[in-house]
């Protein structure tokens, strides 16, 4: 089982785990074909859907990362089942007894908080602490708790610890707005109305493809959810789902894929990345055509070959804004601006989801890239700059396989510490990078 596995790491210091890779110099000679995992933000939240089942549910294409471990941990702490083996995830929530989410577990991860909503509407009752996750600047839960205030619950808190208590009993259906698109929040409060009496209205909602592919499994095993996908969700509520056997397959994850192709553009002869969805990332493939990458797409892949003839140099640069699905991913900003500093020209990179997402630019700059910091949203990148190798320390998920992504572009070696921060949204990430030619190793502290 993936959480006692991987939980054993942790505790005996797998935060002290990195990785030594040398780079290429420049040099496009990645070769071969990379399969895409199963999306880290598609399982998290499905995984949470097992409490609104009255039998046990099953998802395949699950990926073996320590959110999934924790997640397994967390759960399993309020008597819920849960239990991984090769890609697959068991789920029963028969016997679920306790409504108090672990603090020690909770905040290892941000998705942790999912769970809130499901067991509020379950139980009537849930506590958790404020959930913890990647460092990339304030992330208030006031969201979720007006939520639930909205849904008729109470809330109370007291030293970070909060206490929601649904009146009566139960949650009852409500109509609301929120004032900024959060994806959690959506899947959170979409989660808990699932169980709650009446109708619930989400508005400005999000639109990311995990939510309306867990949407219509949902429907199909009892649920009543329209509108996911688009900005307003209606969830009319009321009972426990079942299953009946039917799985539930991962979608892949559109992150680590647009991250593989943009390590194939900067890095490969010929590469293909398989077992994606280029659709979910249609605004990424479209930026680098117009760079000039020379880019093939088909149902389920996407394509760089004859790369090793044409130098970074020659790709052309551009204006880069986060945005939310179908804008361009903040999750993908940070290998994309690894990118930016390899091709010609100037380009103002605009992060508009999270303030202190772009800190990380401080350490290419260390490895010689041009980057000038305008405030903590706005960066200006000029290119094409040589990298060096250097040490690093990954900050978050993100960040952590985007200094991958420069170390294996830059000349010399690179060493990339706390690697927990990149194993807990990719999957056996070296292994699978020494597969197409990346010079990636291991270091363990044990």
């Amino acid at each position: 089982m993936i959480a006692e596995r991987a939980g054993t790491r942790y505790n005996a210091g797998i935060m002290a785990d990195s990785f030594k890779i040398m780079g290429l110099g420049g040099k496009k000679s990645l070769n071969g074909s990379i399969a895409v995992s199963g999306a880290k933000n598609a399982v998290l939240p499905a995984m949470a859907s097992a409490i609104l089942f009255e039998d046990e549910l099953r998802l395949l294409n699950v990926p073996g990362i320590e959110d999934v471990s924790r997640m397994c941990e967390l759960m399993t702490s309020v008597g819920i089942l849960a239990q991984y083996d090769s890609h697959t995830c068991r789920l029963s929530a028969s016997g679920l007894h306790l409504h108090s989410l672990d603090e020690g577990i909770g905040k290892r991860f941000r998705a942790s908080i999912i769970l809130a909503g499901p067991l509020l509407a379950r139980l009537g009752k849930v506590e958790f602490s404020h959930p913890g996750g990647d460092v990339i600047g304030p992330r208030p839960i006031n969201i979720f708790l007006d939520g639930f205030e909205k849904m008729g619950a109470v809330v109370s808190e007291q030293g970070g610890r909060y206490t929601v208590t649904a009146a009566e009993g139960s949650l009852k259906g409500a109509d609301m707005f929120f004032p900024y698109i959060t994806v959690t929040g959506t899947e959170t409060l979409m989660l808990a109305a699932v169980l709650a009496k009446g109708t619930t209205i989400l508005r400005n909602a999000a639109m990311e493809p995990e939510i309306p592919d867990l949407a219509n499994y949902l429907n199909a095993c009892g649920a009543d959810i329209k509108g996911a996908g688009t900005s307003t969700i209606t969830i009319r509520g009321g009972k426990l789902l079942r299953s009946k056997g039917k799985e539930y397959r991962i979608p892949p994850d559109r992150i680590e894929a647009g991250s593989f192709v943009i390590l194939g553009a900067l890095a490969a002869d010929s590469l293909e990345v398989t077992n994606c969805e280029p659709e979910h990332i249609a605004i990424l493939i479209d930026l680098l055509l117009r760079s000039g990458v020379p880019l093939t797409v088909s149902k389920n892949s996407v394509s760089i070959h004859d790369n090793g003839k044409i130098p970074n140099r020659k790709f052309k640069s551009f204006t880069l804004r986060t945005h939310e699905y179908p804008g361009f991913a903040t999750d993908l900003q940070a290998p994309m601006v690894v990118y930016l500093t390899q091709v010609a020209g100037e380009s103002l990179v605009f992060e508009t989801i999270f303030e202190g997402r772009l800190n990380y630019t401080e350490d290419l700059v260390k490895m010689g890239a041009d980057i000038t910091v305008f405030d903590p949203h706005r960066v200006l990148v000029k290119g094409p700059s040589a990298l060096s190798g250097r040490e690093l320390e990954s900050p978050d998920v993100r960040a952590g396989l985007a200094f991958i992504i420069a170390a294996t572009v830059a000349k010399g070696e690179s060493v990339i510490n706390n690697v927990y921060h990149v194993d807990r949204g990719y999957e056996h990430i070296e292994r699978r990078l020494r597969g197409i030619g990346v010079s990636v190793e291991r270091v363990s502290s044990l």
